[in-house]
This record gives structure tokens, sequence and C-alpha cells, in this order.
């Protein structure tokens, strides 16, 4: 693992008005796809002591407005692309379960739309609707849009009213498809076909509700061989029409190489810029002056390598199938802590993000079928985070040392986030990547600057194991508060000197003002 030059070797510079953007609350949005158990024994489970009179948990939703989620992607997801959505919707005594394709489950189709957008109502959480532009395409599409915004007096609208709701929702925000550059997605299209798929669906939609706005597909990977002309091809149809372009990433530790493992947010960075620079390409050519911004609708830490065998090796299931179901460590909530560094730091360019997923799937929260629910170790830096960042993300100057890793080249060993709100409430948000502490001074000439308050994740050495015994015992051990009075001092030149643990995610709550 990298070790520090010496342990005053970063210098980040802070100022409140070097702001980068307005953090968009949608940036710690999640997911929830019928994918194993994130739906049933995940968010829904009837006859559970927990459950509410529609199904859903209670103690899942109490985690979930913990973990501060404002927003949820639904339904999918790879299972989205062969999703007859009219099949899921109407009294559940009628509906018939279905083979999904996607993940080769057998889906009980008990919750669909009404009942998703329901909870969501319920529970203050904006939904993110995802249509079916693998099997499907227009009519399907804009039908739906029409069945969840249309006003009395349409034929999908009326239907909607007479499945029990009157008002229409309001769904706002739309994916065209999901993953359409991937050979695994159910209808997989090339470029071409799915941009233009893309811009005819998407101009009905907006036909129907033109108050909508909508996420293009991207490459579901910077490793995609399609990559970068994928975005360009997609974008020559739809740029005048959608609003975002989605992101996916996910990362891992792959034969104990910790060092590139710490520096997954170092490869996250450069998949956004590269996204920014095509999208931006595009708009120059056509001398548009609009900026197409980024969902990065999925990401999180998935051992999808060394720990999943992939959706084609999976037997056809029935009940809810235990299916992606990662085990986090503290090493794990350390790189996650250090993502959501990127995406704040992209905040001008990034106003929509999805952690994938929300419940038991690759997720924060855990449940047990009849039993307890329970905070994942990645839990605890996502829930800072999106309790602390409030404002505008600042232009933060970090001059860092660097170390070489073998799968993304050289990253920073440090790297810092910071937002401020209106009235001076600044959090700031810094990961130590060396396994030896490191000293960071924090300038900020020409304004003050307080740390009243921090939180502390280091990363682990002990394998993860399942249950919420092992998750309990790693956040005793490498989850704690800060006793800021211990590791922040004055330094030279008005700077303040902050000590990090070594392999950390650190976050600080105070204040930063001019003067």
């Amino acid at each position: 693992m990298p070790s520090a030059a010496h342990p005053s070797a970063a210098r980040i510079t802070l100022h409140p008005d070097f702001r980068r953007g307005t953090v968009d609350r949608r940036l710690f949005g999640s997911f929830v796809e019928h994918l194993g158990r994130a739906v049933y024994t995940g968010i829904y489970e009837p006859g559970h002591d927990a459950a509410d009179s529609h199904g859903f948990r209670r103690d899942v939703a109490d985690l979930i407005h913990e973990l501060g989620v404002p927003m949820v992607r639904y339904p999918g997801g790879n299972f989205v692309s062969n999703y007859v959505w009219e099949n899921a919707v109407g009294p559940v005594e009628q509906r018939k379960p279905f083979l999904d394709l996607a993940w080769r489950t057998v889906e009980p189709n008990l919750v669909g739309t009404d009942e998703f957008l329901q909870w969501a109502e319920r529970e203050g959480v904006e939904p993110m609707m995802a249509v079916n532009l693998g099997t499907r395409g227009v009519d399907a599409a804009a039908a739906l849009v029409e069945y969840c915004n249309g006003e009395a007096g349409t034929s999908w609208a009326d239907l909607r009213i007479a499945h029990g709701r009157a008002e229409p929702y309001g769904v706002k925000l739309w994916c065209l498809g999901n993953e359409m550059d991937g050979p695994w997605q159910i209808g997989h299209k090339d470029a071409h076909e799915y941009g233009k798929l893309a811009a005819e669906a998407g101009k009905a939609m907006k036909l129907v509700d033109p108050s909508i706005s909508l996420v293009v597909c991207g490459s579901s990977n910077m490793q995609m061989d399609t990559f970068g002309a994928w975005e360009r091809t997609v974008l020559s149809y739809t740029y005048d029409l959608v609003d975002h372009i989605s992101m996916h990433a996910y990362y891992e530790e792959l034969g104990g190489d910790r060092a590139s493992f710490l520096a997954s947010g170092t490869a996250m960075d450069r998949f956004i810029d590269r996204v920014v620079a095509s999208a931006d390409a595009v708009g120059a050519e056509r001398r548009s002056d609009k900026k197409i911004t980024i969902s990065f609708d999925e990401w999180n830490v998935w051992y999808n390598e060394s720990r999943f065998g992939g959706e084609e090796n999976l037997p056809i299931q029935r009940d809810a199938p235990r299916i992606i179901e990662d085990v986090y460590s503290g090493l794990d909530a350390v790189v996650v802590g250090d993502l959501m560094v990127t995406l704040l730091n992209h905040a001008d360019r990034v106003p929509v993000a999805c952690l994938a997923q929300l419940v038991n799937v690759i997720a924060p929260i855990m449940t047990e079928p009849g039993g307890e629910a329970w905070r994942q170790p990645t839990f605890h830096p996502f829930a800072t985070t999106a309790r602390l960042a409030r404002g505008s993300a600042l232009d933060v100057r970090v001059d860092a040392p660097t170390y070489t890793t073998p799968r993304h080249g050289d990253a920073p060993l440090v790297t810092a986030a910071a937002t401020v709100d209106d009235d001076g409430t600044l959090a700031l948000f810094l990961t130590n990547r060396s396994d030896q502490a490191v000293e960071v001074d924090l300038a900020h000439a020409g304004a003050t600057l307080g740390l009243a308050e921090g939180w502390q994740m280091v990363a682990d050495h002990e394998p993860a194991v399942e249950g919420p015994e092992h998750a309990a015992k790693v956040a005793e051990a490498c989850w704690s508060g800060v006793d800021v009075a211990s590791v922040v001092a004055p330094a030279q030149g008005g700077a303040t000197r902050v000590r990090l643990a070594p392999e950390s995610w650190t976050a600080f709550a105070g204040t930063l003002a001019r003067g």
C-alpha cells in the first residue's frame, strides 16, 4: 500500500466564493430494481411485524429516511428491458406471475407501478421511472407517461383512475431504457438503433407531458469497446430532446490490489470528465448553448467479478432469491465515501446519482425475511454526506502527492470535497488513501474556518461476513465520531492543520465565511 511522503504533504485550499455548482438533492438518490430481495422482503413484506397497511416495511422506510435518500429509480435496471408494465397494474389478485429474463426469476407481480409510486409518495421520495426500450418502444413508453401523469379523459389516465388513483402521480424524471449498449441487455441495440428509438420515444413522451425530463442511456461502463463513440452517436439523435445522459460504474478490490481499490474515486473522476467532454463535443458541433448533464444512476462497490458468476449462470428461481447480496467492510465504506467526494466535485455537471441499490442487493440496508433490518458499513458515509452536504459545492484545490496503482495509474493520496450554505455552514469531506496518518493543511486565506464536529470511517483488514452482528462489529471498530480538538490545530500562514487516520474517510461540519 502507498505511504505518505511526509505527514504534512497535502495542502487543500478553501474559500466560500470559489463555488463549483449547486448540490442537487437528487445526487443522493438510490435504486430499487425487481432483482433478488430488493423489493420482496426488502421494501415490501406483507405479514412482517413492521409492515404497514400496504405491506411495505416501516423499519426499512425509517432506515431509508435516515440514509437521506430523496429519490429512487425504478423498476430497473436490466429488469425493465423485458417488462410489460400494463401487466403489473390493476387488482393484484388478477395479475399473473411472469418470468423475468434479466435475472431468471419468476416475478410474483405483487408490486407494480401504482404500488411503488404510492409508496414513494407516502415516504416523500421522488420517483425516477424507466421505460422499456429493449423489447418494447414508443407506444408503451408514451402510454406509461400518460398512465402516470395524465389528466382524466384519456384512455390510460382513465385506466389509472379506474384502478383507484384519481390524481396524476406527476413523475418528472424518466430513463429512456437501461444499458442498451450491453450485449447482456434484453433487446440490446447498436448506437444508431438505440439513438433513433430513444429520440422517437422521448419525443412521444414529451408530447404527453412536456414538463418531464429525460435521461438517455450512455455507456454501461468506461471499459465498453464502444465507449465514447456510443455517447457521440446517441447524442447526435437526442441532444435537443434529452436533459441527462446516464453513467454506470461499479468498483471492487481484485486480487488483493488494495491500492487500486482505494483509488476508485480517481477512476470515477476520469470517467465523468470523459463523458462530459463527449457530450460537450456534440454540443459544440451543433453550435448549441445547451449543456447535457450526467445522471450517474448506478454506482457502488460491487464484487461482480470476484463473487457474482453472471446472470446467465443463474438457475430459474422463485420467491425472491438471494442474488448479489454483497456484505461490506470498513474498507468498502471508505471507498464509498471517496466516491461521494468525486460526485460532489462534479456537482456542476452531475445533478442526479443513484447508489445501486437500496435494500439487500449490493445495498447499504439489509433485511432478514420476518426479521430485522440493519445498516451495512457503507450506510454511514452515505448518510453523513447526504445529511451534511448543502448549498454549493466548492471548487476545492488539492495539492497532494500521488501514488501509482496497477489499475488506475497515478492517483492522489488525499482527496477532498466541500460544500457551503448561504449562512456559511460548511461540510468538509476528506479521504486519506495512504496506509500512514497524514496531516493536511487547510488554507483559507481571506476566510475564517471553524470545524465543530467530525465523523470518521477507517478501513479494516478483516474479511466481510454475513449478518447484522458483523455489521455492528465493523461499525464499532471502524465508524466513530472525531474528537475535533485532538486532530485539528493552527498551522503556519493562517492555515488549519487536520490529522487524518490511515486509509480513512472523514467528514467535518463547521463554518466557512469571508473575513
